[in-house]
């Protein structure tokens, strides 16, 4: 592994490009056409070039760039060249409606944004709403075209500096900016290459990842991971049912990467002949059914390890060491450098077996090593998430006599779609927005293929009459103003919401125990209308 103590980014990368020179770094499937190839020493060509353009341009470390280049290799080679100036990358989702990437790029305070063609009018029309004048140029001419940086006070490269600005679902509306470091995104490499076990990586390994670049787990948990041992990370433009076993075979992946509905998906495709035709041995996911666990690794042939992570601490916790406990939701054990309490609403330390808030931290005299540099212009946010000194995650999980961690739910007001973390705060601000709607309060529910599913159940407000024509009204709302995945799937009015003395809605009380909420009569179902568009 390539030694990562005291480097950035950038340094890490060029050993790597030094020492694994003409192996394969990144592969596209053959999906259109031939399967594209970038080696180290190719990418280590462009992150030469396109660094000594941004230098020559004045940009400079401290700055941010917005990259919206979907899921293609080259948003992965411009993040090594923007960190090795000492840039930092806002990677931009491109189902973001045009008021939520106002929002991002007025936040980051990005100095540049770099696209391509078939992103550019989707990130104009956010600069549009934001009213802002950045800069934006084209990948295939950065080296040629790039505007002269405006001026800044010139900041230090160092480990520490930020590399990365991940925006993640906020628990009470907006979305926080996650400020990563260098060290904390070597860090969360040399991590995924140390669990061992099951998950021991080969050197050389090639890993597909179908997830979007503008997630932690495919830009920087598995691509980390791959610079610093010699590996290849392939790219899919997206998850496909049915491409994904021929891409395996095409590529020569070993280890897959399948969040969300990929488990689902793959099990949910009829039984063919060719299951078990592939050269994969491992694939590494996070919240399969403990149902779906061991009838997958049979059907397909592998092992399956359940890892937990997130944004503001990524350095994975893996169930991959035996006993595994794959028919229960075992996440994993602490490890050297990780630190872990489950405690009660008072931060107080619960028994073995009671469910209670996952806190993290490194260690005593450095809790927060390895972790997520604050929440950017959130200074509050960033002191109440640590605490204490420890991180709260808010996921409420259990752990055993043996240190082994499970995962109960999420404490946090969060939906968890197709990878998708949605802040059900943001759903409810957006949907208050209506004259028609009196209270709202959003809530998760089962979804077979994707986990779970957004339920807006809506108070009408006076004259509203709760028919089939409003709950339309409702969502589109909804998928106008918001991506695509966030609006309601399902939308059912109640004449009231519980609420407490002080009016606050009781969520676990709109449906009575052990109701299903679809059930419920005057449903209205909108999942077949939640298409990218």
């Amino acid at each position: 592994m390539i030694p990562i103590a005291g480097r950035t980014i950038g340094e890490a990368f060029m050993e790597a490009a030094l020492r694994f020179g003409p192996a394969d770094f990144l592969l596209t499937p053959p999906r259109e056409g031939e399967m594209r190839r970038i080696t180290y020493a190719r990418a280590a060509e462009a992150v030469t070039q396109w660094s000594l353009a941004l230098t020559a341009a004045g940009y400079a470390p401290g700055q941010r760039v917005a990259v919206s280049l979907g899921n293609r290799p080259e948003h992965l080679v411009l993040k090594l060249a923007l960190n090795a100036v000492g840039l930092s990358v806002v990677p931009i989702n491109p189902d973001l409606r045009p008021a939520e990437l106002a929002f991002q790029l007025t936040d980051s305070a990005a100095v540049l944004a770099v696209t391509d063609a078939a992103h550019v009018d989707h990130l104009r029309a956010g600069l549009a709403e934001a009213g802002r004048a950045l800069p934006v140029v084209l990948l295939d001419g950065l080296a040629d075209a790039l505007p002269p940086a405006p001026e800044a006070p010139r900041a230090a490269l160092t480990p520490q500096s930020e590399s990365c600005l991940l925006y993640t679902s906020g628990t009470t509306g907006r979305p926080k900016g996650c400020i990563l470091s260098h060290e904390y995104e070597l860090m969360i490499g040399a991590r995924y290459l140390s669990v061992g076990g099951l998950m021991t990586i080969r050197p050389g390994e090639r890993l597909m990842n179908p997830l979007p670049l503008y997630h932690i787990n495919a830009a920087t948990v598995s691509f980390m991971a791959m610079m610093l041992s010699g590996g290849c990370q392939i790219q899919p433009p997206r998850f496909s049912r049915s491409r994904w076993w021929q891409d395996v075979r095409d590529t020569g992946a070993g280890v897959l990467h399948t969040l969300g509905i990929v488990v689902p998906a793959l099990m949910a495709a009829p039984p063919d002949p060719r299951d078990r035709d592939h050269g994969a041995r491992l694939a590494v996911s996070a919240g399969v059914d403990p149902s779906l666990h061991r009838p997958f690794e049979r059907r397909f042939g592998l092992e399956l390890v359940e890892i937990w992570g997130m944004t503001e601490m990524c350095r994975i916790l893996a169930a991959a060491h035996e006993p595994t406990l794959p028919d229960t939701r075992a996440i994993g054990r602490p490890f050297p450098g990780l630190e872990v309490r489950v405690v009660d609403e008072q931060d107080r330390d619960l028994p073995p077996g009671t469910p209670g808030e996952m806190v993290l931290r490194h260690s005593a005299a450095t809790p927060r090593h390895g972790f997520f540099s604050g929440y950017l212009n959130r200074p509050e946010a960033t002191a109440e998430a640590w605490r204490g000194g420890w991180f709260h995650t808010g996921d409420t999980v259990t752990m055993d006599e043996s240190g082994m961690i499970f995962f109960v739910d999420r404490r946090r007001n969060i939906i968890r779609r197709s990878g998708e973390n949605i802040a059900a705060a943001e759903v409810e601000a957006c949907l208050q927005e209506l004259d028609a709607v009196a209270q709202v309060a959003v809530v998760a529910v089962p979804d077979p293929m994707r986990q779970e599913e957004v339920l807006a159940c809506i108070v009408p407000a006076g004259d509203a009459v709760p028919d089939a024509a409003l709950a339309r009204a409702v969502f589109d709302h909804a998928f106008a103003r918001l991506a695509h995945f966030k609006a309601p799937g399902y939308v059912l009015f109640l004449p009231e919401l519980p609420v407490t003395g002080t009016q606050k809605v009781q969520k676990h009380a709109i449906f009575a125990p052990g109701e299903d909420p679809l059930s419920r009569p005057g449903l209205h179902d909108f999942r077949a209308l939640k298409t990218r568009g």
